[in-house]
């Protein structure tokens, strides 16, 4: 048996297929346009699972997954309020493999949002933000958007009543965006009302405009990876890399690990969508809404947060702070470069988890106690609701923040950048755990529920 993997192995890197000499090699990467994405050479520690997990690779292979059973449900799926729903259930049940390829699209379009975050917490994570690197942090932040933007334009496709309300729930927190709000509101769904023109809307985007937007970010942001000779070189703390790099050719070594990557990743999606059906509730009824009524999960985070501030400070100004953070982080002033080094430093990893733990234990005991003993509004009477349920709460946050933030940087003596960290490590387990009680722990009135 082990005579036959080792002849599989060698057919697979000798093969025919594959040029044989480090010069034919060089060659085949240099004239293949797809493989012109990526360096000739690579630092032979890139190659190391544990360093990148092949999250941006299994990312490119989710997409073009959804590429490809999206463009086969388009020749059933028809974008009419009156015949969407029907032409879902006719393709679930009266084409052959049809419920098979909405499972491997939806699961794939759910399981894309999880991977993209986790890749982009993996560059932040491992300093691969700094020089030469920056635009990329950003490109990679476009592309994020592009994913979310597509999965939502797709959730209200189905035209269920999950799919319609959960839609009508996103788009009416825009309607507290103050002057513009209603406006956008009204753009985004083509009327006051979730309808006809909403779904042609959703769907022309869905199927044209953000593919071609995908498409073209992950086509830059691939070629400033190459421009940048890989990704970052892992690296221990305090280590400098000197003397010549020891590479190695991209093909075969990195090619057949992302082979290897995608298969597993298409073989995972397709069992999973073997045993479990993309959910599908009765057709979208305007008039009964389900209680309660969610958004869809990438966005559940931001709902609860209007269970807790005002909708002024949880639609608009925390989501604001919370994106001009992400675009400023490249270009902070940092004190020394921390690219390949694993959360900074030994301190900064003992931070990190500190955070962690803090957010864990502090952010549930926020969420009962608003939910069971803190008014606010009942408290200060006379004072405008954007105070007392909006600016107090959110300079107590803030203060909460800071108050870390230099607990940090006087009890442990940590650098600025490892104290930065550990706040972007508090704010991000706070945020997974608001996204988290709203999926899970949220009943009929949005109450807090025992799932």
């Amino acid at each position: 048996m082990t005579g036959v993997f080792l002849r599989i192995r060698r057919s697979i890197s000798q093969g025919p297929f594959l040029p044989r000499t480090d010069h034919e090699r060089k060659r085949f990467v240099v004239h293949n346009f797809l493989l012109h994405f990526r360096p000739v050479r690579i630092h032979d520690r890139t190659l190391r699972w544990t360093h990148t997990f092949g999250l941006g690779g299994m990312s490119l292979v989710l997409v073009l997954v959804l590429m490809g059973t999206g463009a086969l449900m388009m020749f059933v799926y028809e974008p009419s309020p009156d015949r969407a729903y029907e032409s879902i259930l006719r393709l679930q049940q009266d084409v052959l493999f049809g419920q098979l390829v909405r499972n491997i699209h939806h699961w794939s379009a759910n399981l894309l949002i999880a991977i993209a975050l986790l890749h982009l917490l993996r560059v932040y994570f491992t300093g691969a933000y700094h020089a030469p690197r920056q635009f990329n942090w950003l490109i990679g932040l476009s592309l994020l958007v592009c994913i979310g933007v597509q999965n939502f334009t797709g959730y209200l496709l189905p035209w269920d009543q999950l799919s319609y309300w959960a839609v009508t729930i996103s788009t009416g927190m825009l309607g507290y965006v103050p002057l513009v709000g209603t406006w956008v509101q009204q753009v985004i769904r083509g009327g006051p009302e979730i309808g006809r023109a909403t779904l042609l809307t959703f769907y022309a985007f869905h199927t044209t405009v953000v593919p071609a937007l995908l498409v073209g970010f992950m086509a830059w942001h691939f070629w400033r990876v190459r421009k940048a000779r890989g990704v970052v070189i892992p690296r221990s703390e305090g280590e400098e890399l000197s003397g010549p790099p020891e590479r190695v050719l991209a093909v075969p070594h990195l090619l057949i690990r992302e082979v290897v990557v995608g298969l597993v990743l298409v073989a995972v999606v397709l069992v999973f969508s073997v045993i479990a059906n993309a959910p599908l509730a009765d057709t979208a009824n305007p008039g009964m809404s389900p209680n309660p009524a969610k958004a869809p999960w990438y966005f559940v985070g931001i709902q609860e947060l209007l269970l807790h501030f005002h909708p002024l400070l949880a639609v608009l100004v925390l989501p604001l702070v919370a994106v001009l953070a992400l675009l400023l982080i490249p270009y902070l002033l940092y004190e020394r470069d921390t690219s390949g080094v694993f959360l900074m430093s030994r301190k900064g990893r003992t931070m990190a988890a500190i955070a962690a733990v803090t957010a864990l234990l502090a952010t549930p005991v926020w969420i009962v106690s608003d939910e069971y003993w803190i008014d606010l509004a009942a408290w200060l009477p006379n004072v405008p609701l954007v105070v007392s349920t909006g600016l107090i709460p959110a300079a107590v946050l803030l203060a909460a923040i800071w108050g870390f933030f230099t607990a940090v940087k006087t009890r442990f003596s940590t650098s600025n950048d490892e104290a930065i960290q550990a706040c972007f490590v508090l704010v991000l387990v706070g945020f997974a755990l608001l996204t988290v009680t709203g999926v899970w722990f949220r009943g009929p009135g949005m109450a807090l529920v025992w799932p």
